[in-house]
């Protein structure tokens, strides 16, 4: 290599690993000219904020335990979204310090998820409060009632199974007679008259979950419903379209009679933001999402409502985990993610590297999570929130006053 000396029309080779003629090297510093010409002088080891653990397969072997499969092999794509929110699950969120609400839609009873892993969830402290679609509380009778759904296949003439009065949900099979008498289970347990009454869904899914629980025991079918653990452990279910649904439907018949549960669907607005602010003021906040639709809305828009309407300014919600198939793309709240969830104050921008979207079907999912859980995960008290409910309600309210008591007189 050759370089100029300072001197016109002089030039000379510059002695090896020179520190001064390596400065003047093109003006280049003393370091980028060792790692090029002369690598031997300096070794670095590069490293970057990219690169997580080192994908080095091994063979799976019989016998691994589902945790170990999730922590070793699922490595890449939606299989290493699904073990980024696992790992979160376990380290992060199932605490004392933090109250977990938890979303349902989609048809994910009928497959059973509701007996072999909500169930769980619920039994084990790991859920502290459910939004639902009523569908899935309402199909999930079944089990209680200890009425038979079958494997099947979508692939079969819908008209031959009108005409033999079958009814499908993709590839489960039911006999009509399923839905005539969870039908007349609920209808007979509504007319009783702890339910005439003006409430909300939390007390309405606690007063039917009594009921449940003991058809349970008279069936042998303990542990089946979501609705008699929910009851069980005081965990609040609410539905933010009670209309849609069965349940829905019997409480509109019974209308008729004028002895029903009147809804009160601003009890509910208000008793799932007292949550959202007790977890916002004692600890953290955190939201699981599986599927989407109006209770994935329903379980973020308890931030809004605080910072936004009742101007009770807290930051969004800290922990946000969602399992769906619902693209982001066309717009749709089923698909949006916890990035576009800041611009809305539902998410909390510091706890975006929290958050974990897993494009994947519940039904593979949910029982993944909970069999990791299981292995890997000690119960917890249950927070028992639904016995708290009037007091969460009137901390609250009280709180709603003071500001705007204040603000009226300042």
């Amino acid at each position: 290599m050759i370089i100029y000396n300072g001197r016109f029309g002089q030039r000379r080779k510059p002695p090896p690993n020179s520190l001064a003629c390596a400065k003047r090297i093109y003006k280049l510093p003393f370091l980028v000219y060792c790692l090029h010409e002369n690598r031997k002088i300096l070794r670095i080891k590069m490293t970057s904020k990219y690169k997580g653990p080192r994908i080095k397969p091994s063979k799976i072997t019989k016998g691994m335990a589902v945790d170990e499969l999730v922590e070793r092999y699922f490595s890449a794509y939606n299989a290493a979204r699904l073990s980024e929110a696992c790992r979160m699950l376990e380290k992060n969120i199932l605490g004392e310090d933090t109250i977990t609400g938890v979303s349902l839609s989609g048809a994910l009873t009928p497959a059973g998820l509701g007996a072999s892993s909500i169930v769980t969830w619920i039994e084990n402290g790991w859920i502290d409060y459910l939004v639902s679609t009523g569908a899935n509380l309402y199909h999930d009778l079944h089990f209680g009632l200890d009425l038979p759904l079958h494997r099947s296949s979508p692939f079969v003439d819908d008209v031959k199974l009108r005409e033999q009065k079958l009814i499908r949900i993709y590839d489960i099979i039911f006999d009509f007679d399923v839905l005539a008498q969870s039908d007349q289970y609920v209808y007979r347990v509504l007319k009783e008259p702890e339910f005439n009454k003006k409430m909300g869904t939390a007390e309405l899914h606690y007063r039917l979950g009594k009921y449940v629980d003991a058809t349970e025991k008279q069936t042998g079918s303990e542990g089946s419903t979501i609705l008699a653990a929910a009851y069980r452990n005081a965990v609040p279910c609410f539905c933010p379209s009670p209309g849609d649904s069965t349940i829905g439907l019997n409480i509109s018949a019974l209308s008729f009679n004028h002895t029903f549960p009147e809804i009160d669907i601003t009890r509910d607005v208000n008793e799932s933001t007292a949550i959202a602010y007790e977890a916002k003021t004692k600890g953290k906040s955190a939201v699981l999402i599986f599927g989407g639709g109006s209770p994935k809305n329903f379980l973020l828009q308890t931030i809004p409502q605080l910072d936004e309407i009742l101007e009770i300014h807290v930051t969004g919600h800290d922990y946000f985990i969602q399992i769906t198939d619902a693209r982001p793309d066309t717009g749709g709240l089923s698909g949006a993610t916890p990035h576009e969830a800041v611009s809305w104050g539902k998410v909390d921008p510091d706890g975006v590297p929290d958050t974990v979207v897993c494009y994947m079907d519940c039904s593979i999912a949910i029982p993944l999570i909970t069999s990791y859980l299981l292995n890997r995960r000690e119960p917890l008290e249950p927070k028992r929130l639904y016995d708290r409910k009037d007091e969460l309600y009137e901390k609250l309210a009280r709180r709603y006053h003071d500001k705007h008591d204040t603000l009226d007189h300042s």
